[in-house]
């Protein structure tokens, strides 16, 4: 049987890659969003979260390992558990709420928590930070992108009155 703060690590990317699977709807909704031309193909999304949260979650098990204190694993766990949160929630503003601009907004503290990720755990590993590096660089484009399609498709929000026949 793994170690615990294996089994931790394994269970929050793949919570966070099947949440993320599943509130991600790809509806006409989402088709109909004007996209700029060097938007990736939707299918290789899947994929690349799935190599990143794979190497997060090898960097939470080499941060842990380093962790010389129950504070300094403290410290890790507070900061897998706010990336969790920050991560879980662009999703659904995004595509279930279809809130692009909240998710733009939301995606700030998201960027935020994989930076303090990958700062906060080089005293214990600095493999373990080189390894978020690319969740780093990933969310910093997906939030660039995220604003492009706010700028092409907003405002958001708004409800448009019917188109009256005349009277």
């Amino acid at each position: 049987m793994p170690e615990p703060h294996i089994l931790a690590a394994i269970l929050w990317a793949l919570l966070l890659a099947g949440a993320g699977g599943a509130l991600t709807t790809i509806g006409p909704w989402y088709r109909a969003l004007k996209k700029p031309s060097w938007q990736p193909p939707d299918w290789l999304f899947g994929p690349a979260w799935t190599l990143i949260l794979s190497a997060a979650a090898w960097a939470a098990v080499l941060a842990w390992e380093g962790a010389a204190s129950p504070l300094d694993q403290r410290i890790v766990i507070g900061l897998y558990a706010a990336n969790f949160v920050f991560h879980f929630l662009w999703s659904p503003l995004f595509f279930a709420l279809k809130r692009p601009d909240w998710a733009l907004a939301e995606s700030f503290f998201l960027w935020v928590s994989v930076v303090a990720l990958c700062v906060g755990v080089l005293p214990f590993s600095p493999l373990a930070s080189a390894l978020l590096v690319p969740y780093v660089l990933w969310v910093t484009f997906a939030t660039y992108l995220n604003y492009v399609i706010v700028r092409l498709n907003g405002p958001f929000g708004t409800k448009t009155p019917p188109v009256s026949g005349g009277a």
